[in-house]
C-alpha cells in the first residue's frame, strides 16, 4: 500500500524541487512529478502554487527559529536571556546561510515574495524580545540594532572572521544600554 500524501511530504519535497530548479523554474508540476503524483494531488493540500511556497518559507522560518520562543520564557536573567537569544537566531542564520548557500539563496527569493509571512514572523520575534526585555518599543530597537546579524540580506558578511567579535560588541553595547536605562 502507498503511502498517504502529506502535507509535510510535499513541503519537503517542494524544498528539494526548489534547491534543484531553483525559484524561477520550479513548478508544482516538478514537485508531483518528484513525489510521484498529479499535480492535482499536490493542489488537494496547497490550492496554489503561491500557497505551496508561502508553506514552504513558513515552514523554513519555523524550523530556522526553533528554541527561540523557549529561551524568552526561560528562567534566566533578562540580560543572560538576551544575548542568549540573539546568539542563537544569529547561529541559525548563519548555519542555513553557510550550510546550504543555494537553498538559503531560494528562501531569500520566497521570503520576498511572501512579506506577508515574513512580517508575521518578524513580529513574533519581536514579541519574543518584547517578553525579555519588557517593553515592546524597546523589543524593536534591539531587533533593528542586531539586523546585520540576521536579516539574510547580510549573510555575506557572516564568513567573515570576526563576525563573531562583531556580534558580541554589539550584544555587549546594547545589553550595557539596557542595564544603564
Amino acid at each position: 500500500m502507498a503511502e498517504a500524501l502529506t502535507a509535510e511530504h510535499i513541503l519537503t519535497t517542494t524544498e528539494d524541487v526548489l534547491r534543484r530548479y531553483g525559484p524561477a523554474k520550479a513548478t508544482v508540476v516538478d514537485v508531483a512529478r518528484a513525489l510521484g503524483v498529479s499535480h492535482g494531488s499536490v493542489y488537494r493540500h496547497f490550492p496554489t502554487k503561491a500557497a505551496l511556497r508561502e508553506a514552504v518559507t513558513e515552514r523554513w522560518l519555523e524550523q530556522a527559529h526553533a528554541g527561540l520562543k523557549e529561551i524568552a520564557e526561560s528562567d534566566a536573567p533578562a540580560p543572560e536571556k538576551l544575548r542568549s537569544w540573539l546568539q542563537a537566531l544569529f547561529d541559525a542564520k548563519r548555519k542555513k546561510a553557510l550550510g546550504d548557500p543555494e537553498l538559503f539563496a531560494t528562501f531569500e527569493v520566497l521570503a520576498k515574495e511572501n512579506s506577508d509571512v515574513v512580517a508575521e514572523h518578524v513580529r513574533e520575534m519581536v514579541e519574543q524580545v518584547a517578553a525579555i526585555v519588557g517593553d515592546q518599543r524597546t523589543a524593536q530597537a534591539v531587533f533593528n540594532a542586531t539586523e546585520r546579524f540576521h536579516n539574510p540580506v547580510h549573510a555575506a558578511d557572516w564568513v567573515e572572521d570576526d563576525v563573531q567579535d562583531k556580534f558580541d560588541a554589539v550584544c555587549d553595547l546594547v545589553i550595557a544600554g539596557l542595564e544603564a536605562s
